[in-house]
This record gives C-alpha cells, sequence and structure tokens, in this order.
C-alpha cells in the first residue's frame, strides 16, 4: 500500500466519523421525531389506512418471504403502500428504484411505496419561469455536484417554516443514502452564495436514464430552484430520459412535470433503467448564464443542452 492510498483511506475514514456524527439524532430529537410522525400518521385522512398498514406489518412479522415486493400489489389505502422494508443496502435500493419502489416511513417500520401516479418530467417539456431564468443569467451564486452530500441531506432534514416539524430523512436513511452515495448512484446539488455558505441544494437517485429526486431545501429565496434548473440541464445534456419527483408539488409542476398512471411510469422507467446511465461522483459542467439559455423542444426556440459549449 503506497503513502497516497493509505492517506486517501484515513481521508475517507475521517469523513465517515464526521458523517457519523453529522447524522447522529439525540435523545430529544428522537422523542420529538416520534411523537410528531404519530401525530402526523393519525391525522385524517390517513388513519383510515391504519388496519391496512397493520394487517401488511402482521403478515410480514408471520412471513418468511423478503423478496421486494410487486409494485404494481400496491394497496389503494393507503395508496401506493407495497410492503415493509427489511434491507436498505446498496443492492436492494439500486434494485427497488429500478423497480419504481421508494423507502417511506415517519416512525417505523419503514415502508416499500408505489403510488398510483408518479409526477414525472420529460426534458423535452423542461420548462423555465422568466424569473428564474432571470437570476440565473445574474450568476449571484454557484452550483456544485456531489460536493457536501451528507450537509444537503441534513438540511433536507432540518425543519421547515411555516410546515409541519416531522422528516422521513432519518439517522437510518441518512446512512443508506450516503452509502448509495459512495457508490456512485446517488448524487447532490449544492447552491452556494457569494460567501461560500450553503443557501440551497437536494439530492436524489440515478439508475440507468431516470433520477429520482429525493428532497430539496432553500436559504434563501428560489436557491432550490437554481439547482434543480442546472440538474435537469445536465442530466438531458448526459441522456437521462426521465426525471421523477414521486408526488407533484406546485413548483415543480410549474416546471413541466406531469403526473401520469403508475403502469405508464413503469413502462417509461423499465426503458429508462436499461441505458448505460453515469455512476460515480457527478461534476458540474457549465455556468449559470448558459442554463439560463436552454430553451428545450417543448418551448420556443433556443440553445439546447448539446450547444451549450
Amino acid at each position: 500500500m503506497t503513502a497516497g492510498t493509505t492517506a486517501a483511506n484515513a481521508g475517507d475514514a475521517a469523513a465517515r466519523v464526521d458523517r457519523d456524527a453529522l447524522f447522529r439524532e439525540t435523545p430529544p430529537e428522537r422523542l420529538r421525531r416520534l411523537a410528531l410522525g404519530t401525530a402526523w400518521a393519525l391525522k385524517p385522512p390517513r388513519l383510515s389506512g391504519l388496519p391496512a398498514l397493520g394487517r401488511v406489518w402482521l403478515s410480514d412479522l408471520v412471513s418468511a418471504e423478503r423478496a421486494l415486493p410487486d409494485p404494481d400489489d400496491a394497496l389503494t389505502r393507503p395508496a401506493g403502500l407495497c410492503g415493509i422494508v427489511h434491507d436498505l443496502s446498496v443492492p436492494t435500493l439500486i434494485e427497488a428504484y429500478g423497480r419504481g419502489l421508494y423507502p417511506f416511513a415517519h416512525i417505523a417500520p419503514q415502508k416499500w411505496w408505489s403510488p398510483p401516479e408518479r409526477c414525472i418530467l420529460d426534458f423535452n417539456d423542461f420548462h423555465m419561469p422568466k424569473r428564474l431564468r432571470s437570476r440565473l443569467r445574474q450568476a449571484r451564486h454557484r452550483v456544485t455536484f456531489d460536493r457536501d452530500f451528507a450537509a444537503v441531506m441534513k438540511a433536507c432534514a432540518a425543519p421547515r417554516e411555516n410546515k409541519w416539524q416531522v422528516t422521513w430523512i432519518t439517522p437510518q436513511m441518512m446512512h443508506a443514502y450516503a452509502a448509495l452515495h459512495d457508490a456512485g448512484h446517488a448524487h447532490s446539488f449544492e447552491v452556494w452564495d457569494g460567501e461560500g455558505e450553503l443557501v440551497g441544494g437536494g439530492y436524489g437517485v440515478a439508475v440507468g436514464g431516470a433520477f429520482a429526486i429525493e428532497s430539496q431545501f432553500t436559504r434563501e429565496s428560489n436557491t432550490s430552484k437554481i439547482g434543480f434548473a442546472m440538474l435537469n440541464w445536465h442530466l438531458a445534456r448526459w441522456g437521462f430520459v426521465l426525471n421523477d419527483n414521486k408526488g407533484p408539488t406546485r413548483n415543480v409542476l410549474e416546471m413541466g412535470f406531469r403526473t401520469v398512471p403508475r403502469a405508464q411510469f413503469r413502462a417509461r422507467l423499465a426503458e429508462a433503467v436499461r441505458l448505460p446511465g453515469r455512476v460515480g461522483r457527478w461534476s458540474v459542467e457549465t455556468d449559470l448564464k448558459t442554463v439560463a439559455q436552454w430553451f428545450p423542444a417543448g418551448e420556443s426556440s433556443g440553445q439546447r443542452p448539446n450547444d451549450g459549449e
């Protein structure tokens, strides 16, 4: 083993220690999360889905079957519930995302989901609002990929102003997606201000030519949108064919995302995962002013991603 290899391994070990400390949850934080998560589960109309959830959980307890569930067998109430998660290893998560499943739970047990509708983006349909395009032209921020995945996850898990203060991004999930990031399949985008402070970002999972958004955060107005525009420019340039936001939000619908039935989503996903994809750490290949000139085919004529250089 060379001195350089030894130093690199020591650096990786130190980074893992720092990450463990960042992800650690204090007893009061854990108690608060469990209390809020329980209250969230008991809110109508989620309360009506608890009997079915209980039956799935009890059935799982007596079953020896540990294979991933069939997404098409998802319940109608709770909508999209497929089964109980037993394994969050890298191979299992890659297989799950390739089949249209994802894990989600505010409190135990962790569950697999496949909603009846999915909110997706075809990159030719991407729309950039005029105000966002103007912000990009100003180039007051800097965007990076995969520079601080752990900090982005932690920020996504933090309480949001004027929103229900509960998160599914638990320490268990942080460690699982950090491992997926280390393996080159989970990626973050970071938005930095002029002082070098992290003011926005998000992360998700890439499988073949499909990308699944997990979460985003913003500490300044529109910063997550700035990073999201940069991300979608690169996904289009690199040959990705699908961006999956799971559920609809006002922001993504304004950017050209649309909801499609599960069957249509799974058919599109099956085609996407056969593409070679882009495994490993990502790097930004352009600047914000170039992204501001991107007009996909669905918008008025203008610059395409491959014309950006």
